[in-house]
């Protein structure tokens, strides 16, 4: 079991910044990539960005240049640091943990946060 704990958000200007930490306790190491996932209001859930522990990481193609996702092995964090806000990023922000035992893959959610950003 992973247990995945997200803070940071809130309500921005266009053109600000804001940084999502997620928090990972329980079988971190079975944990084969960490990301972060975001819904608008009536839109599906969607990858923002991921992070792989081989260190492959994908972006959206929307967010590209303007978040960075991070991992501290050390105090088992993740972050996405995004700047340059759109009103477009608007939605609620999910932590994602992909973990893997034996031939079975798992998947884990946080409870989200909410970013809004204003125009």
């Amino acid at each position: 079991q992973v247990q995945l704990v997200e803070s940071g958000g809130g309500l921005v200007q266009a053109g600000g910044s804001l940084r999502l930490s997620c928090r990972v306790s329980g079988s971190i190491f079975t944990i084969n990539a960490v990301g972060w996932y975001r819904q608008a209001p009536g839109e599906q859930r969607e990858l923002v960005a991921e992070l792989a522990t081989i260190g492959t990481i994908t972006y959206a193609d929307s967010v590209k240049g303007r978040f960075t996702i991070s991992r501290d092995n050390i105090k088992d964090m993740v972050y996405l640091q995004m700047n340059d806000l759109k009103p477009e990023d608007t939605g609620v922000y999910y932590c994602n943990a992909v973990a893997v035992v034996e031939v079975y893959q798992y998947d884990y959610w946080g409870q989200g946060t909410q970013v809004t950003v204003s125009s």
